[in-house]
């Protein structure tokens, strides 16, 4: 069975964007030490998850719609939307689906690595329904006060397991977890 990886930035407070949906309090971090290790991790996955406004927010940095998220890496992206609409292509699929069951059988499929991108709402579901398999949270030293947290409305409890910490000179560090949910 594949794995599905929450790999996501957060502050220290638990968001992952301000309530608006705009990150500018993580800007500072867009560069620095750990960039590196974030683009090596990305080439890990041949999958992409997201949500719409995940999706949409890379239209700000010049992605069109109907293109892959992350076209210097060819992972297929899958995004989640029942508003959406784009012909799908070998590397962009549109989901309108229910996708928890989407998620399942893609779970279920050959393949490597899975990356939840995001968003909060979609990884608060996911998790609600047991498909994330690990979470890794690129911590920034930063608290936002307000905004959209790591798993939205979710108040499901689970144990991690820490498997990998690494702190950088910027303060940013990067936890990696193995996810146990309850029996």
């Amino acid at each position: 069975m594949r794995k599905i990886i929450y790999y996501v930035a957060a502050s220290l407070d638990n968001y992952i964007a301000h309530a608006d949906d705009t990150v500018t309090g993580f800007l500072p971090f867009y560069e620095g030490p750990h960039i590196p290790d974030f683009m090596a991790d990305i080439h890990k996955f041949d999958a992409i998850l997201m949500g719409r406004k995940t999706y949409e927010f890379g239209f700000q940095y010049g992605l069109k719609m109907g293109e892959p998220a992350y076209p210097f890496h060819p992972m297929k992206n899958y995004v989640f939307s029942r508003t959406m609409q784009f012909e799908n292509s070998d590397q962009v699929t549109l989901v309108q689906s229910d996708e928890v069951e989407f998620v399942r059988q893609l779970k279920d499929t050959d393949g490597g690595l899975i990356w939840l991108c995001g968003g909060s709402q979609f990884a608060a579901t996911l998790l609600d329904n047991e498909l994330i398999d690990e979470v890794i949270v690129k911590l920034y030293p930063v608290l936002l006060g307000d905004g959209k947290r790591m798993f939205g409305d979710s108040t499901k409890s689970v144990y991690l397991d820490q498997y990998r910490a690494q702190i950088y000179p910027n303060g940013v560090a990067f936890l990696s977890y193995r996810v146990k949910y309850p029996s």
